[in-house]
């Protein structure tokens, strides 16, 4: 028997596994160009992105590849399985090189960046404790308009122990780049 999930208005809904979305796609039901994350179970759709999310997220990304060690790998948008029904595509995160992309699970993420324009809302509160109850080290959400930066670490099963909101002259490190810097002022 199919899962189901209840909406808001308390209609049940169908709930999907991350191996039936997987089929669907192999099948051509979905295109592999859909621009969705499977969220326990229900499919979100992901709005297309604009300029100031683009240039953020090339920004963030070209001085991320410059400083990376050797031993990371700077996924762009990367499927990260989190469980059977639940898969987030973050714009940008940093895994262990010796993983292959489908075999990176939440420990293994050392730094995931969520860029927003429009989505500050959801990457902020959902997507983030998400983030946090699959064990990923380190979250970013940008916002994109307003050039801020809340920077999340300490992940619990219910959420972050410490969020520091980072101002566009301020300067973004992180503990998985050593001697990474930089600041969206100018970005």
């Amino acid at each position: 028997m199919a899962s189901v999930t209840s909406a808001a208005e308390g209609y049940a809904r169908r709930a999907f596994t991350v191996e039936e979305i997987l089929r669907m796609q192999d099948a051509g039901i979905i295109s592999e160009d859909e621009n969705f994350e499977l969220v326990e179970g229900e499919i979100v759709p992901m709005r297309p992105k604009y300029s100031a999310h683009e240039r953020i997220k090339s920004e963030v990304a070209m001085a991320l590849v410059r400083a990376c060690p050797v031993e990371l790998i700077v996924g762009f948008e990367s499927s990260i399985f989190f469980s059977d029904n639940t898969f987030l595509e973050p714009d940008l995160c940093l895994y262990p090189r010796r993983l292959q992309s489908q075999d990176v699970r939440g420990p293994d993420i050392l730094l995931a960046i969520e860029v927003a324009a429009s989505t500050l809302a959801y990457d902020r509160g959902l997507k983030a404790r998400l983030y946090a109850r699959f064990g990923v080290r380190e979250l970013w959400v940008i916002d994109a308009n307003a050039r801020l930066t809340w920077a999340h670490t300490g992940p619990t099963e219910t959420g972050w122990t410490h969020v520091v909101e980072i101002s566009p002259e301020e300067l973004l490190t992180t503990p998985a780049v050593p001697g990474f810097s930089m600041n969206l002022a100018g970005a």
